[in-house]
């Protein structure tokens, strides 16, 4: 029922003139997706209240409440036609009445952490873009039939939306940015064994893929209490977006996952100053895959001890200062960050192994990224005390990765195994910084236990290593040229 759902929305959007890409359709779906949560929400603590003999504050005025303008029904229960809204009249009453209506909500609520603040975030941020009041008209409906009451019933809507999100990632464009392999962040989450009371932190948290995860490992784990429960749904999760869509998404995914009001803040996390951190705004925890590839200006560059224009890299900053002494962090960052010469990385490689303890490095192989030429580590450290060994293992599932091959949870088996124990195999090493040069802190991947047959590259694999070159060169072009 769900599955077909979601295709009949689709279906319709694409018939829509003003939606043409699948993050449009996301992006449309989220949206009203929400209110139809909201609606639930709403009803639900409207009984909850009744049976303590209270009466309950609705959050929206009644006008533009879900029952109201969007599934007026009849005594039969089925829709009013009389009195719904459709066509012109209905796309009108969304674009000029409804969403600034909503919008409001962040002028008016308490504080960020509040369902009503979200509320005005998502539409200060979101616009209509379905153009045909009757092909809205029929989303409402499908919609409508989406019961969000039970566990099993949200489980089963976040398992869908996540899928869409993942289609948004293949579709290509820039819809990657929003997809991180789920098996990559389960293994990042298992190695880092995150607990309750610690609190998650995630600065470029995209779909909020990382943080759902994460909630879903920690409450399988956790001893089962309202206290528990509490501390997971408000004091655990926080997240920082800058792009209106990935926000909206990000927020539908927590929600949908079981978190009311995601600690998620529209933000730009490379404005911030990271020499105004304080001990308070940080974490136990961090997991992220920031992007990587921009090009930032130099006034956001000021905001950091080692200028660089990458992104990542200043990203790289922001994490590392964030973290509380002691707390731990899964980070994927491209593989050119272990060698590059420039004055930048090396700074950097030196501050990371000076300040953490980079206890393991794990090496991705090509095409983990669908739609991204790119090759990645993922860097896993503890803040406090500098790094004397680094465990590496060299992911090699056997297979060439790709839409049809992607990366599962088998394939990262052995490496979260032998991660407890950081043994010597054909695929990992131990590399202690003891010999390393200081000038350069080059951590480039260099197995010493690949069998010499195998050490040597096919030709397949050089022209595909160049292709992903050439993606990454074009991307750096593209940005520059936006730049300028």
């Amino acid at each position: 029922m769900f599955e077909q759902t979601f295709k009949n929305i689709d279906d319709i959007l694409y018939k829509d003139s003003g939606a043409d890409s699948e993050l449009d359709y996301i992006g449309q779906t989220s949206w009203i997706m929400f209110l139809r949560y909201l609606d639930e929400l709403e009803q639900d603590k409207s009984d909850e209240a009744e049976l303590q003999g209270k009466e309950y504050s609705y959050i929206l005025d009644e006008e533009y409440r879900w029952p109201v303008w969007a599934m007026p029904k009849d005594s039969d229960g089925k829709l009013d036609h009389k009195i719904a809204l459709t066509g012109p009249d209905l796309v009108s009453f969304v674009d000029i009445k409804l969403f600034p209506y909503l919008a409001g909500f962040k002028h008016t609520a308490d504080n960020p952490q509040t369902i009503e603040y979200k509320i005005g975030e998502i539409f200060s941020e979101l616009k209509n873009k379905i153009q045909s009041g009757y092909n809205l008209r029929e989303i409402l409906e499908y919609a409508d039939g989406l019961p969000f009451r039970s566990s099993k019933d949200k489980h089963e809507l976040s398992h869908l939306y996540e899928t869409k999100i993942k289609n948004m990632g293949n579709a290509g464009r820039n819809g990657g940015q929003y997809y991180t392999p789920r098996p990559l962040i389960r293994a990042m989450i298992e190695v880092t064994d995150p607990k309750v009371g610690e609190k998650v932190y995630d600065g470029a948290v995209g779909s909020a893929g990382f943080l759902c995860e994460a909630y879903d490992y920690m409450y399988k784990r956790m001893d089962m209490s309202t206290d528990n429960l509490r501390t997971l749904q408000e004091k655990t999760f926080y997240g920082k977006e800058k792009k209106n869509l990935a926000y909206v998404i990000g927020i539908m995914n927590m929600i949908l996952h079981g978190i009311e009001a995601p600690n998620i803040i529209h933000t730009n996390t490379l404005g911030e100053n990271i020499r105004d951190i304080q001990e308070k705004n940080r974490y136990d925890i961090i997991l992220t895959n920031p992007p990587f590839g921009g090009k930032e200006r130099p006034e956001v560059q000021q905001n950091f001890d080692i200028k660089t224009g990458e992104t990542a890299f200043l990203f790289l900053q922001h994490f590392i200062k964030s973290l509380k002494a002691g707390g731990r962090a899964a980070i994927v960052i491209k593989n050119t960050f272990l060698s590059n010469t420039d004055n930048a990385s090396v700074s950097l490689r030196k501050h990371l192994l000076e300040s953490c303890n980079l206890h393991t490095l794990l090496d991705m192989p090509g095409g983990t990224f669908l739609g991204a030429g790119v090759k990645t580590v993922v860097l896993f450290f503890q803040k406090g005390e500098p790094t004397k060994n680094t465990w590496y293992y060299q992911l090699n599932p056997g297979r060439n990765m790709g839409k049809t091959n992607p990366l599962n949870d088998n394939d990262l088996k052995e490496f979260v195994e032998l991660q407890k124990t950081k043994p010597e195999t054909e695929q990992s090493w131990l590399l202690s910084l003891d010999g390393l040069d200081t000038t350069t802190c080059d951590l480039s991947v260099k197995n010493p236990n690949t069998p010499e047959e195998a050490a040597l590259r096919s030709p397949a694999e050089i022209l595909k290593e160049m292709e992903s070159l050439d993606v990454e060169t074009n991307s750096i072009l593209k940005s520059i040229k936006e730049l300028i």
